[in-house]
């Protein structure tokens, strides 16, 4: 399958090379400085700053996210969005009441009094996603901003339709602010060194993003989706089908390009070619990976891609929305003012000396002070390395203490397929990330909370299963000690949790139905939701199930030019999900049209 408008160069080869440095070569490179001078020098050319005044905005940088992981959790919950603001140099706390910003004040954070909850901004968020669809004619991405406290939407004016401005109507209604622009971003594509490019097969190149290892130790990198959509193909280190790499998409579940992200892996396998931490800054001395970061809206952030070479920029906005057109949208990803150009795809991102994403496209140019906000996404990288239970590759300079074990591992829990543990949280140095669940020697799971549930076991079968630990920095904790764990016998052990309230559904208004869970652990990966509602026209309606973080799984959109009744029970089934078992759980309907009556007889949700 060919791949849109993807770019790289020869001379991210070299940096390739460079990546997956011998083991003696990576023992002489010295430790990277907490900001390494391609990142000052970098933010200091895209921001207009001297060196010195550089430095002095990433270190208020870094007691910014050093303050926002140490917030009171009531607090942090409570706030409608957080950024760092450069030019006062501190952390903002978008707040809605005045004992919250004092408590914001005290805490060291900069309040920001706003209208809106966090709550109000997702449920406008979900509203315009559902509106969306399969997508809107010019219609090219949507979020939310937390330093306007609202919901915005981009559209691409020289691509507008009466099903556009019909679209802008409705959104308007919700209150959402509109950009339009004269453009739109397209994903662009494209060594084993950040930044340096590869070849899926015979195709234009991309970029190399990062160095990974899986459990057993094998070496892999990741890279954009939309450069690994081919399944089981050739990767070279040139043109040319020459020094072949590995192989990309391995047995075909190593590639998402689609509405879950862009990311990639390609499996390591000739060879000659071993993994580094250095990162091609094109120029600049070599940055060493430490380890890995979620970005905040206001950092600054570069990005090392064959051919754009290195390019700084602001985080404007996280977890938004984009259409490349073609049905392909893509939520969730991080949007910044760094410039760049095709062949950039896959390459790596950082915050500092920390991976935060995986270059996904942007306006392909790159012009000072651009215009009608064209800006670049990524992929935050934690999620791919999550999804593939792989561990960043990181070197000298960084973080290299390990957690403590966790303690007191412990099983709450077992069904005939399930078995739920819990342990005692783990101290670090830096900061506990996660934890790695093995079932015997094998990995069963991986989550940031302190406690799991492990899925797909037989029934009536003895287990023994450890947690380990994980930092920023990939190192991983001595194991816990030995949990055995029986599952009950039989074919039971389903946990499925319902609500037989009647709600009425209203036109234009939103119905929450809430169940509350008393389960510990993770929930099953995959969810079945059982919904029955007596409504005179089901396509005006949206269904979104919540988690109890918030988190939104879309179940419906709604859509359509002719009305049919939903009298009874639709099931539907959110693979892959990610979410804490216990807690309140919320299905959402939203009735999107007029006219209409009905009422949420009843539904249940399968943990």
């Amino acid at each position: 399958m060919r791949r849109h408008n993807r770019v790289c160069s020869y001379s991210s080869v070299l940096a390739l090379v460079a990546l997956w440095l011998s083991p003696a070569a990576e023992a002489a490179t010295p430790p990277a400085p907490v900001h390494p001078d391609a990142e000052v020098n970098g933010v200091a050319a895209a921001f207009g700053l001297t060196v010195p005044e550089a430095k002095s905005q990433l270190a208020a940088q870094d007691e910014a996210h050093r303050l926002a992981a140490s917030l009171p959790d009531g607090l942090r919950a409570r706030s409608a969005g957080q950024w760092f603001d450069a030019a006062a140099g501190k952390l903002t706390l978008a707040v809605t009441n005045v004992a919250d910003a004092d408590a914001a004040r005290t805490a060291g954070a900069e309040p920001r009094l706003v209208s809106r909850t966090k709550a109000d901004l997702d449920r406008t968020d979900e509203a315009v996603r559902a509106l969306v669809g399969d997508g809107v004619p010019g219609v090219f991405g949507w979020g939310v901003d937390v330093r306007n406290n609202e919901v915005g939407v981009s559209v691409d004016r020289s691509r507008k339709t009466a099903e556009t401005e019909s679209f802008l109507s409705r959104v308007r209604d919700l209150g959402v602010r509109i950009t339009e622009t004269g453009s739109s971003p397209g994903q662009q594509a494209g060594t084993i060194q950040t930044g340096n490019p590869w070849w899926p097969g015979g195709e234009s190149n991309c970029s190399v993003g990062f160095g990974a290892t899986d459990s057993a130790g094998a070496k892999h990198f990741l890279t954009a989706g939309h450069c690994t959509n081919d399944r089981d193909q050739a990767a070279y280190g040139a043109s040319g089908q020459q020094n072949r790499i590995g192989t990309s998409n391995v047995g075909g579940t190593r590639s998402v390009n689609a509405r879950e992200g862009d990311m990639g892996v390609v499996a390591v396998t000739q060879s000659g070619w071993e993994l580094s931490a250095a990162v091609n800054t094109w120029g600049e001395p070599a940055v060493t990976v430490t380890g890995s970061a979620e970005a905040m809206v206001g950092d600054r952030v570069c990005h090392s891609g064959n051919t754009s070479k290195w390019k700084c920029g602001e985080v404007k906005y996280t977890h938004k929305s984009v259409d490349y057109g073609g049905g392909l949208i893509i939520e969730d990803l991080t949007w910044t003012t760094a410039c760049s150009l095709g062949g950039d795809s896959g390459g790596g991102w950082l915050l500092g000396t920390k991976a935060v994403g995986l270059h996904d496209g942007g306006p392909s140019k790159c012009v000072e002070n651009p215009s009608d906000g064209d800006m670049s996404l990524f992929q935050p990288v934690i999620e791919a390395l999550n999804k593939w239970n792989l561990k960043l590759v990181t070197g000298g300079g960084g973080d290299t203490t390990a957690p403590t074990a966790p303690g007191n591992a412990r099983t709450i829990g077992a069904t005939s397929t399930s078995v739920s543990l819990a342990w005692d949280a783990a101290t670090d140095n830096v900061g506990v990330t996660g934890y790695d669940v093995y079932n015997g020697s094998a990995l069963a799971t991986s989550v940031t909370e302190t406690g799991a549930t492990v899925t797909g076991l037989s029934p009536d079968t003895s287990y023994s299963f450890t947690v380990k630990a994980r930092d920023a920095a990939g190192n991983l904790s001595p194991a816990s000690g030995v949990v055995s764990a029986k599952t009950a016998p039989g074919n039971g052990g389903v946990r499925t949790l319902s609500n037989d309230t009647d709600f009425a559904i209203r036109d234009h208004q939103q119905v929450f139905s809430p169940v509350t869970s008393p389960l510990t652990g993770q929930a099953s990966t995959s969810l079945g939701i059982s919904v029955t509602i007596r409504h005179t026209c089901a396509e005006d309606l949206g269904v979104t199930l919540l988690d109890p973080k918030g988190k939104a799984y879309p179940l419906k959109y709604s859509g359509g030019s002719v009305c049919t009744a939903w009298n009874g029970a639709r099931t539907f089934t959110v693979p892959g999900a990610s979410s804490p078992a216990g807690g309140k759980w919320q299905l959402r309907v939203t009735d999107y049209g007029p006219g209409d009556t009905g009422v949420l007889d009843t539904w249940s949700l399968t943990l």
